[in-house]
């Protein structure tokens, strides 16, 4: 996705997935900048992990090179890449954690080495690396160290992460992944063949069903962030919440068939999100 400036929010995990919002017309423009970095590093990150046909010890290799690049700004020597060098002035501007960065990169390698995920806890574990870290990073951009905040904010973006992962079973299959928990797979009779072959039969949809719900759960948990943070701020988040709102709605409606037709976001979507956002609903 390009880096634009349009009123849509947009849903970054470790997948082009972005579940963070990306510099729009209603973040304050104090905020841009930082936000702007924060991505970058993420796409290029992730870009290493998953674009281009390298193999797996030089994508490995690279993302320790991002890594060495990380650990030389937090030591407090000058980085030249243009990258790390405006992520560094972010980082020390806003006094962000390098941790959260670091958690980052071991999501983008692990997307290198694991393709199945063992249970819903393993996928979740892969979250609170993948997606939590940057609802972390903004908030301490917005100077909310709240913990109670924070936690909402795992939930919406664990949420989120999930949501990416049922829209895009055949774009992960075809990267050679699978996000679906394995042992709820075996518990359907969901078999690698029936995802590769595109075929919601079976007991694809009431397995379908209970992956949308969880969801849906993960995401009301965390969704009074949307009502807690003030101004443009909280107007943001609530539309990122309802983002992820209607695409479990389309989930739902197509009883989990994701092969024919990829869950996206219409304008109807859009004015319908923008008008619950304004009444806080």
């Amino acid at each position: 996705m390009q880096i634009t400036q349009n009123p849509r929010p947009t849903l970054v995990n470790a997948g082009h997935y972005e579940n963070f919002p990306v510099a729009s017309v209603f973040l304050p423009r104090r905020l841009r900048r930082p936000v702007r970095a924060i991505y970058a590093f993420a796409r290029a990150a992730d870009d290493l992990a998953d674009e281009g046909d390298a193999r797996p010890e030089a994508r490995l290799a690279a993302l320790e090179s991002f890594r060495a690049r990380l650990r030389a700004l937090e030591r407090g020597e000058a980085v030249e890449d243009p990258l790390f060098a405006e992520l560094g002035a972010v980082v020390r501007e806003h006094d962000l954690p390098y941790p959260l960065f670091h958690d980052l990169l071991d999501a983008f390698s692990q997307d290198v080495v694991k393709s199945r995920y063992a249970d819903f806890g393993e996928v979740m574990a892969y979250c609170r690396k993948s997606a939590n870290p940057i609802g972390r990073l903004l908030l301490r951009l917005y100077g909310d160290e709240d913990p109670k905040h924070q936690a909402w904010s795992d939930g919406i973006c664990s949420a989120l992460q999930v949501i990416n992962f049922l829209q895009d079973v055949t774009v992960d299959w075809q990267k050679g992944r699978i996000y679906l928990p394995q042992d709820e797979m075996a518990r359907y009779g969901i078999s690698e063949r029936q995802i590769a072959e595109g075929r919601a039969e079976g007991l694809w949809q009431p397995f379908m069903k209970g992956q949308i719900e969880r969801a849906r759960k993960l995401l009301a948990a965390g969704a009074p962030l949307g009502l807690a943070l003030e101004g443009r701020i909280g107007f943001e988040m609530r539309l990122i919440i309802l983002g992820g709102e209607r695409i479990l709605y389309q989930l739902h409606r197509s009883h989990g068939d994701v092969f024919g037709r990829r869950p996206t976001l219409g304008p109807a979507d859009w004015a319908y999100m923008l008008w619950r956002a304004l009444r806080k609903k």
